[in-house]
Formats: C-alpha cells, structure tokens, sequence
C-alpha cells in the first residue's frame, strides 16, 4: 500500500464535503413575475417585464415569451438576438423586445395596440441549456364603451319597453337601470353580444308602466376600469305611479354583511314606507333574475326556482311581513356566497329591489416557518398557511418590525374556495434574525409565527459546519505524520544501538 505523507482519507473527505456545499450549481435559477395583473386599455401598448433571481446577464440564455403553447411564441429571444420564424402569427408587427437591464437579468416585452385578444395569461421562460423556469403574468385588457342611448319602445297593454343600447365594451359589463330615487329596477331582458372585434355590443330591457312619470337612467359599469358610463330619458307619464310597488321603496343595509364560513347569513329588507306584502312575491337572486336564491309567494317557498347551491340551507323568517319586512337565512355559508344579493319586492310582474353585500371571510392556520439550507449555502425561510378567504396578504418583518421583501408568494385555491399560501424569504446575511411571518385578511384578523434566534444560529452554524470542520480534520492528519516519523527515527536508532553492540562483541 502507498503511503502519502500529508494526506488522509479524513483529509480528503473533509474537503470534498466542503466543495460540494459551496459550490453553486450554474443552472440554479428562479423567475419571478409582477404580483399584480397589468392592465391595458385595448389600443394602447402594455409592458410585460419578468425577473431572473439571482440577478446576473441573460446574454448566453435564451428568454421566450408565450401564451399556453411554448413551441409558438409570441417572441424569442437567443443570445442576445431575436429570434425570426418562430412568431406567432397574431403577435407579428405588434410586440418588440425592450432592453430592461440585461445585464441583471430583468426582460420586458411590449405589446402595441392592445387587443381584446390579447387579455389573458403570458409565460415567461428563461433556459440555459437544457435547464429552464419560467413565471406567469396576467394581462388584463379593458375597453370603454360608448354613451348608452335608451329608445322607447310599445305601447303594449299598459306597459312600455325602455331599450338601453352600447357598444365597445370589454370585458363583458353590467348594466344597471335606477329610477328617480335611486332604486334598483329590474331588466326584463339583456343581450350582450361578441363582435368580430371581439368587443360587447349590449342592448338591455326594461319594462315600465306606460302612465310612469319619472326619470330613469341606464348605467354601464366595467369592473376592469371601474368606470360606468350613464344615459337617462325622463318619462311624462300623465299621472303619478300607483299601485304598492310603485309607491314605496325597497331598503336593504348599506353596510357590507360580515360572516365567517360555516356561520349563518342573515338578509333583512323591506319596504318604506311600511306596506303590507302578503300578496306580493319576494325574490332574492343573485346577478340574475332566474334561477333565484329563494322565492317566497303567497305565504309559501317556491323550490322549483331555487339555485342548486341554496337547496336545503334557505329560510324565510316572514313574521313582520304584513309590514313588508323579511328575513332570508342562508345556513352555513361557502365562500361561493361572498358577493351581491338582490331583494325583489314584485305585484303584476313589476318589481323594485335593493341591493346587499355579503363578505364571507375565513381565517386560516397559523403559519409555519421551516428552514431550507440552500446549495449555495445561503438560508431560505418557508412560510406556509392555509384556509384563508378571501385571498390574504402575506408580510415578512424583521425584528425591528421593518417589512422585509419576500422573494416569492404563491395563492392556491382548494375546492372549497380557501386560500393555501406559501411564502419564501432569502436569508442573504446573518442579520436577518427574529423574522416574523404575518398572514392577514384586509383590514381584518391576523396570525403570525416567528423564527426564533436559537433557529438560526443552528442554521448558521451548519452552514459553518463545513469551514470548521475542514481545519480540524487537516490539523489531525498533521499530527499523525509527525507521531508516525518520530516513531521512525526511534526504531532506526535502537537498530543503530544493536548493530553497534554486535561489532563490539565481535572484536572481542
């Protein structure tokens, strides 16, 4: 066996271990998008940018931009050259490759003249020989529409047709139809139609007695831009409306009802001033008038008309209902019945409504920090939650109570509609101690972990482990060849001693 002063087995080990945790894999790269969607108006240009982390040139890479196929993109970019012949054919002439900052590994793309086409989700994808990763954004594309133009139509028996036409809006919006008190009244129809543009035409009916003597407008509402856009016609009628409905109004609150998932939901409305609606058909519906949340007619629920979701959690409390006020519960709510609700008081096929919000809110797991040693060996801190409604916010903070930058999020959805959250934090220096993870609603309740300081001297002693370690071994290894030669010389000399020893004798 050779033998190799200096060196050991230990030695050698020692130094291998410390390499390969502090060697830094080159393919070792993630892509981060925007958090928020980009919004465009269709006909001006949009700026979609991505990030490579850790930042460095994407001169040797290639970054390619697409919708949901990677093998036809919007654009390529090799080398630091576009690539010619792979475009996709809508995008041809309309999208150029801005120079962010290269060098540091931020990219953009422009997209001219918008189109409705263009809304949706872009991919961004960074590659480096047969290693990639790639990250989402969300382009929203909105368009105005015109001015509504309302037109009569009829008479009909008693009634007229009120028509409320626009065109150029995107997405597809809602319309809304008030009278002079600012009460919500009823479509009879609406007829929102995609044109070849790929932007909505709408036309949208009401239907008014034909002796209403009263103003009503017509409002066009984008949730996109919230903007509306409004017309309105002023009817002279040749008496003032009779009848209950006509004379009285539909109250709801004006406050936002808060209830958390699994709590009961509880709507009150009624009519001011106080008239009796026992002959009158309450209907409580959501965005549209059929199917309905619940019906209650002539003293009775009407279940042929419920929505499949309400069926078996709704009751009607119809106690001061000759007062036309009810109460419609909905037992243990779903995160599928946040959002609006439309009473409807009717007689004769006429109705008048108000509106009411419902919030349905969930609070989630307190979070869970773990920690990750990377290959690097840097820190990296793992924050995870769940059952959260609607969708958190999610904010580091440092001892100091300074918030710290995440260096990404992610919101999964579970088939219940809950929030899961995942949250990362680089730890790039031996400062960043005490961290504290924070998981809230807005404006509402929050949880929050923190990792202690004991964790992440541990964390930071391990990644040590390896500078420690390697002398140590080395230092060993040193004094064994020093043992293993002085042993050497002793036995060299006792053998001197007895060779000496034996010529003595012999010359005697």
């Amino acid at each position: 066996m050779v033998d190799c002063p200096g060196y050991s087995l230990s030695g050698v080990a020692a130094s291998l271990l410390f390499i390969l945790l502090t060697m830094k894999h080159p393919d070792d790269f993630r892509v981060i998008g925007p958090a928020l969607p980009i919004l465009a108006k269709v006909g001006e240009d949009a700026l979609l940018t991505c990030q490579l982390l850790p930042k460095r040139t994407t001169a040797h890479m290639e970054v390619r931009w697409y919708r949901s196929d990677p093998d036809r993109p919007v654009i390529v970019h090799r080398d630091g050259a576009e690539v010619t012949g792979l475009q996709v054919e809508g995008y041809r002439g309309r999208v150029e490759w801005t120079e962010a900052n290269t060098d540091e590994g931020s990219v953009a793309l422009k997209i001219r003249q918008i189109q409705p086409g263009d809304d949706g989700q872009y991919w961004c994808r960074f590659q480096e020989g047969d290693y990639w990763r790639e990250a989402s954004v969300l382009l929203q594309v909105a368009a105005l529409g015109s001015p509504p133009n309302i037109h009569v139509e009829g008479p009909g028996e008693g009634e007229i047709q009120l028509v409320c036409t626009s065109q150029g809006w995107f997405p597809e919006p809602e319309v809304y139809w008030e009278g002079s008190w600012g009460e919500k009244l009823l479509s009879l129809s609406e007829n929102h139609v995609l044109g070849e543009d790929g932007l909505f035409y709408v036309e949208d009916t009401l239907v008014v007695r034909n002796d209403t003597s009263e103003t009503i407008s017509c409002s066009i509402y984008n949730h996109g831009l919230k903007e509306a856009k409004e017309a309105a016609i002023a009817l002279p009628g040749q008496c003032s409306a009779s009848g209950t409905v006509s004379t009285s109004r539909v109250i709801g609150l004006s406050q936002p009802i808060l209830v958390r998932v699994g709590e009961n939901i509880e709507l009150t409305c009624h009519l001011s001033p106080q008239a009796d609606a026992q002959s009158m058909e309450v209907r409580w519906v959501r965005s549209h008038c059929y199917p309905a949340v619940h019906v209650y007619v002539g003293g009775a629920h009407s279940a042929e008309e419920q929505m499949v979701e309400y069926r078996g959690r709704t009751v009607v409390a119809a106690d001061a209902i000759h007062e036309g006020k009810l109460t419609l519960r909905i037992h243990d709510a779903r995160t599928s019945d946040d959002g609006q609700y439309r009473c409807l008081f009717g007689k004769d096929g006429v109705y008048q409504e108000a509106r009411v919000n419902v919030q349905v809110m969930a609070v989630g797991s307190t979070p869970r920090i773990t920690r990750e040693v990377l290959k690097d060996g840097g820190l990296q801190l793992r924050c995870t939650s769940d059952g959260w409604f609607p969708r958190p916010h999610v904010q580091w903070r440092d001892r100091g109570g300074r918030a710290v930058p995440s260096s990404s999020e992610a919101f999964c959805q579970g088939s219940q509609g809950l929030f899961q959250v995942e949250t990362l934090l680089l730890v790039t220096n031996s400062s960043v101690v005490n961290v504290t993870c924070s998981i809230g609603l807005p404006g509402g309740e929050e949880k929050a972990a923190r990792f202690p300081l004991s964790d992440s001297k541990i964390a930071l002693l391990w990644m040590a482990l390896p500078v420690l370690v390697l002398p140590l071994a080395m230092a060993i290894d040193l004094i064994k060849v020093k043992r293993h030669s002085k042993d050497q010389n002793h036995h060299s000399n006792q053998q001197s001693l007895k060779n000496d020893e034996s010529h003595m004798r012999a010359s005697l």
